[in-house]
């Protein structure tokens, strides 16, 4: 079980997100953000696996945790292998150190015997050599890091390569040369050249893309007598003018030639303007005169004659239908005008479907000489030919499933752990030194118990300091709350959006019958605008004792619009008057609701229709003559319930 810190995982991530990409086919921060998370909590690979499971199927999972772990093997063997090296590095300089204390040691006589006092001497001079070293080690080193530094800065200015290097290479580098600071200069050149000779060979392929490519110097420009770009030998070379493909940089060029002509037009207008004089071509004010308008005779007595014979009539008509209603011939004689008519060959079977035409010999027209139909024997086998399976237009292409809501103590432990994660990178990020340490956050109330002593120095600064401290905390709270508020169009588009249904699997539809709806402006300005604030589409159609009222929509908007017409809107309170000239409270009746495959009508729209006919032709023309012989039908019946 390896435990990760956060810098190693900031490194491991663009590999987790590419085999993450290369396995799954796309890019998931979800599962990427998972195996960091285990890889931070030092999970083992069953556990990881576990985790990814519930996210993946086996395969995919069992191939990410393959791949995780070679990366993390090829990474914890370049680790040892670093370390491998700095190790070799401290060996062979305690090695040379050592060699040169046994050099001097043989240097002086063997045979020569001591006396105490050296013997002493040596003791000591031994058991405080520790500190010593330490002290000459790292002046030398310091020395020689130096005299690296100067000899690499001098190989930059010499091969174009090195001074593509990158400086994290430079520490290594420095740290083999210094190796070789005791050995002499003949050895020195040579690890020199072997030193560039790999930095060449490791960075030919990663640094290809770094540096750039040595540019070769520019062709001279050679002119003639006439100005024109020729060659050595004399020729013309034409120059091809190079078009922008850039959107950005033709919008420019196109705007640039707008702003020109613009200018010129301009430039032109003032020239005209400055010569012109509008006095020439102005008109005198005329006063128009209104001449007498005289209305030919006779023509107020026709109106009157008119308006009588209209009460005569509606007279009449009220008269013959209190008698055909007492005989009860009403209502049969309007229905029967309503229902549609039948088809008077519907009962006519034909000798062949256009189903058969696949086993006829000719089509529909396969009769022989005696009159029998020809059908093809070899088109007959005993296999039976099943149709193709066809998913029905209300079944979404998607499956849905049901939202999983957290409970409140669920909710209180994420947001624990995530503002936990969030103070855990900002603590990191501080150590690192990648941002500052935030200001203690001062207060009135505990401005003695941050800064102690300092605020009883200077009272009077540390509180101008404190309050302008506050002043800035309440600014920068006020600033993120506008910026988090949304725009006028914003929360207009939000308003649409919770207030619009999907009606692409199916149009929910609703038709209502009122008695009288063309003299209440009140109640049509209600149907109308509660139809368009829904965003239903649909019409009105106003009859006498029939207007029907036709609501397309989603099951939400067909909810709220049904309890406007049943129940906000108090029809009863309005008195109109029946067929019989009898007044009777206004009603609204819900004729039918059901679904549609597709919208019928578009905007919330008015008619008006004097005759029976043309509002069944109007439903007809859009394909839903039966919402009109049911709502017309429905409103015959309850008029004869009336009488």
């Amino acid at each position: 079980m390896t435990y990760y810190s956060r810098r190693e995982i900031e490194e491991f991530h663009p590999e987790l997100n590419n085999i993450v990409y290369k396995i799954i086919g796309n890019e998931d921060s979800t599962v990427v953000n998972t195996l960091e998370n285990c890889l931070y909590n030092g999970y083992d690979k069953q556990r990881i696996f576990d985790k990814l499971s519930s996210m993946l199927d086996e395969k995919k999972s069992n191939r990410v945790m393959e791949k995780v772990h070679q990366f993390l093997e090829y990474y914890r063997n370049s680790q040892k292998g670093r370390k491998r090296a700095h190790e070799a590095d401290a060996r062979d300089k305690d090695n040379k150190k050592s060699r040169s204390r046994n050099d001097k040691a043989e240097e002086k006589p063997k045979n020569e015997p001591k006396d105490k006092e050296t013997e002493e001497i040596d003791a000591k001079s031994n058991s405080s050599l520790s500190s010593q070293q330490i002290k000459l080690m790292m002046a030398n080193a310091q020395r020689e890091i130096e005299e690296r530094k100067r000899a690499l800065i001098a190989l930059k200015a010499k091969d174009p390569i090195l001074a593509a290097v990158p400086q994290v290479s430079l520490p290594v580098a420095m740290a083999n040369q210094a190796l070789a600071a005791n050995k002499p200069e003949d050895e020195r050149a040579k690890k020199i050249a072997e030193l560039q000779a790999q930095i060449r060979a490791k960075l030919s392929g990663s640094l290809a893309t770094i540096i750039p490519p040595v540019q070769e110097r520019p062709k001279p420009l050679i002119l003639d007598e006439e100005g024109r770009t020729i060659d050595k030998s004399g020729r013309t070379i034409s120059i091809p003018t190079v078009a922008p493909t850039l959107k950005a940089n033709i919008r420019a060029k196109k705007r640039e030639v707008f702003n020109k002509n613009q200018t010129n037009e301009k430039t032109h207008q003032e020239d005209v303007v400055k010569f012109y004089d509008d006095r020439i071509m102005a008109k005198p004010a005329l006063r128009t005169k209104r001449s007498l308008r005289f209305h030919e005779p006779g023509k107020f007595q026709q109106m009157a004659e008119r308006l009588r014979m209209k009460a005569q009539l509606e007279k009449l008509q009220n008269e013959i239908s209190q008698i055909a209603r007492k005989t009860g011939i009403s209502s049969a004689t309007k229905l029967a005008l309503i229902a549609p008519k039948q088809d008077s060959h519907a009962d006519d079977v034909p000798s062949m479907e256009w189903w058969d035409s696949v086993i006829l010999e000719k089509d529909l027209e396969s009769f022989n000489e005696a009159g029998k139909i020809c059908i093809r024997q070899s088109a007959i086998t005993n296999l039976i030919e099943h149709p193709t399976q066809m998913k029905p237009p209300n079944e979404p292409l998607k499956p849905v499933y049901l939202p999983v809501f957290l409970t409140k103590k669920e909710r209180k432990k994420l947001r624990r752990q995530n503002r936990r994660e969030a103070w855990k990178e900002e603590q990191e990020k501080i150590r690192l030194g990648l941002i500052p340490p935030p200001e203690p956050k001062l207060r009135i109330s505990n401005l003695m118990r941050v800064l102690g002593t300092e605020a009883v120095q200077d009272p009077t600064k540390i509180e101008a300091h404190v309050r302008e401290q506050m002043a800035k905390r309440q600014k920068a709270h006020e600033e993120a709350n506008n910026a988090r508020k949304l725009t006028a169009e914003q929360k207009r588009e939000k308003k649409i959006r919770k207030v619009k249904e999907d009606t692409s699997l199916g149009v929910h539809v609703s038709v209502y019958r009122i008695r009288d709806l063309q003299d209440n402006a009140s109640k049509k300005f209600k149907v109308e605008t509660n139809a368009k604030q829904l965003h239903m589409t649909g019409v009105v159609i106003l009859f006498r004792d029939c207007c029907v009222v036709v609501a397309e929509g989603g099951p939400k908007q067909q909810k709220k619009y049904r309890r406007l017409m049943l129940n906000r809107i108090k029809w009863e309170e309005d008195m109109v008057k029946n067929a019989d000239g009898n007044e009777v409270p206004n009603s609204c009746v819900l004729v039918w609701e059901g679904t549609s495959q597709r919208r019928h009508f578009g905007e919330m729209k008015f008619k008006v229709f004097p005759m029976e006919k043309m509002a069944r032709e109007f439903f007809q023309k859009h394909q839903v003559e039966h919402y009109w012989d049911l709502a017309y039908s429905g409103a015959v019946l309850e008029a004869s319930e009336d009488a």
